[in-house]
């Protein structure tokens, strides 16, 4: 097993938000993670998304505070966020003419399509089957049971 994973929106609010179905599978995983120093990558696109949802779903201080622990976490030496740059930009709209076939896939699910082939990253942190159907090899977490 790969000591590094790239964290879907799916699994920041899951993480999150005790009321989601996976919460506990996900906070378990999450720290074994933390343990086991597991790089833990994700984009400002998928942060863009979570904060969103976090505002959305949870009460204001929840979201307040969901939001500042995991911008905190990006400061630190296991964490690692990945800007949406014009180059990355670019190459996701090339990503997004080869997937025609595949128009559910969303850009910002393309984005971490790109750069956890850039990085080397199989496992995701998702309950998005989007990620399986493009063939690349990626596995999604936590498995089901």
């Amino acid at each position: 097993m790969s000591n590094i994973i790239f964290v879907d929106t799916w699994g920041w609010l899951t993480l999150n938000d005790a009321g989601e179905r996976r919460h506990k599978d996900v906070a378990s995983l999450y720290q074994t993670l933390i343990a086991q120093k597991t790089l833990i990558y994700t984009s400002t696109f998928i942060l863009d998304e979570t904060f969103t949802l976090f505002f959305k779903r949870l009460n204001s201080f929840q979201a307040q505070q969901a939001m500042l622990q995991l911008s905190a976490a990006f400061s630190t030496q296991q964490f690692q966020l990945i800007q949406i740059d014009e180059y990355r930009f670019t190459q996701t709209q090339m990503l997004r003419l080869k997937y025609l076939d595949k128009p559910q896939i969303s850009f910002t699910d393309l984005t971490s399509i790109l750069i956890m082939q850039e990085f080397n990253i199989y496992r995701i942190l998702t309950e998005d089957a989007h990620f399986t159907q493009v063939g690349l090899g990626f596995q999604l977490e936590p498995a089901l049971i």
